[in-house]
């Protein structure tokens, strides 16, 4: 994992948790799912890195679950 791109994740998602959260979602997808980047590129990036590489350029969001919204629903 390059530490440039994961200093600037962390001033995108400050919260660490949901930051390895999101990384690793977005790793399984690039993985198993056999989904492709959101950005071009000529370099060769492990899926760790293309995960931070599109938080930082903000091709990935998130959305947190509220418990109140679920007692709404």
């Amino acid at each position: 994992m390059k530490e440039d791109l994961l200093s600037q994740a962390q001033k995108q998602i400050k919260d660490v948790n949901i930051l390895i959260n999101i990384v690793s979602r977005r790793c399984k997808q690039l993985r198993y799912e056999r989904m492709r980047p959101l950005f071009e590129s000529l370099e060769k990036l492990d899926p760790e890195d293309i995960a931070l590489r599109e938080i930082v350029e903000g091709k990935t969001t998130y959305h947190l679950h509220d418990e109140k919204e679920e007692e709404l629903n």
